[in-house]
């Protein structure tokens, strides 16, 4: 692979022209019907609280990911543009309100994340629970997936939302271990990975997903590293994209990985076994969500046919 390119300055690395998102004249109708859904229901999106980069394709196409449990995030990760602070009171008819507006867009696959709630004694997992819960009475065809935090290894935590049975639990690592302290404090590599773990020892049938975003000073070897770690935990499927720096005041971009790189990494991940791969400059947790946990049961049919 080519010699990575460093960011050694405090002047931010020019963003090259493969990740560049190009912006719609005007909005698409849907993605304005999705904003006005997800505005009545009073729901937070990780969607515009991550500035995530394509949200104007996902959302021209119903798909949102609904940040459940508020705005205001406990944990202050050196990558995440949502807010952090004291966060408001739990919201209870929030379950109820996504359930609502899962039914409205006519999702197929709707993915649910959160703020860290390090505050809450089962840090907000019941919320995950009654989400769940809630979806399944009004869209029962509908497949849920998560994308939980770590909950501060809460005890009961991980195993409440694993016996909502979810089709999909996700819980991203973000970066390599070495990287852990300055990325994600507050956060254990160690722990990100046992609970996934868990997730597959207490109900083989849930496909587990972890993601990790380069560009933020990892080497090679390290992310092979996670690759080997994640199978060992029984991961699934794994998310590899490109790190955006949300603001000046967030974690520096150390360099642009490469499309030719992304599919070399990529190459590198098929033969670790995962079931599923996503690695791309613009791959982000819940990027084609849907398609993707289609692809994930044809596979899972086809090994299991095939042994």
């Amino acid at each position: 692979m080519p010699t990575p390119t460093r960011n050694n300055s405090e002047r931010p690395l020019p963003k090259p022209p493969w990740i560049r998102v190009k912006l719609r004249s005007r909005p698409h109708p849907e993605a304005e019907r999705t904003r006005e859904i997800v505005r009545r229901k009073k729901l937070n999106t990780v969607c515009e609280e991550a500035a995530c980069p394509n949200l104007g394709e996902c959302w021209a196409k119903r798909h949102a990911t609904v940040m459940i449990l508020g705005d205001v995030c406990t944990r202050a990760c050196a990558f995440c543009n949502v807010k952090t602070g004291k966060p408001n009171l739990v919201d209870p008819g929030e379950p109820a309100h996504l359930a609502e507006a899962t039914a409205e867009l006519g999702l197929r696959h709707i993915v649910i994340t959160s703020v860290d709630r390090d505050d809450l004694a089962d840090g907000g997992a019941l919320q995950f629970v009654q989400s769940i819960e809630a979806i399944r009475e009004t869209s029962p065809e509908s497949t849920i997936e998560v994308l939980t935090p770590d909950f501060r290894n809460k005890d009961g935590a991980i195993e409440a939302v694993t016996r909502a049975r979810p089709d999909v639990y996700n819980h991203n690592l973000e970066t390599v271990s070495r990287l852990y302290r300055q990325v994600r404090p507050g956060a254990n590599y160690a722990h990100s990975l046992a609970l996934l773990a868990r997730v597959k020892k207490q109900d083989p049938n849930i496909f587990t997903k972890s993601g990790i975003m380069l560009g933020l000073g990892e080497e090679q070897d390290e992310v092979e590293q996670v690759m080997d770690d994640m199978r060992a935990a029984d991961i699934d499927f794994i998310t590899i994209g490109q790190y955006l720096r949300p603001s000046p005041r967030h974690a520096k971009v150390e360099r642009y990985w490469t499309p030719k790189e992304f599919e070399a990494i990529a190459e590198i991940a098929h033969t670790k076994g995962f079931l599923m791969v996503s690695c791309s400059p613009m791959t982000r947790s819940s990027y084609h969500a849907d398609e993707d946990f289609e692809t994930l049961q044809r596979r899972r049919n086809e090994r299991t046919s095939a042994s």
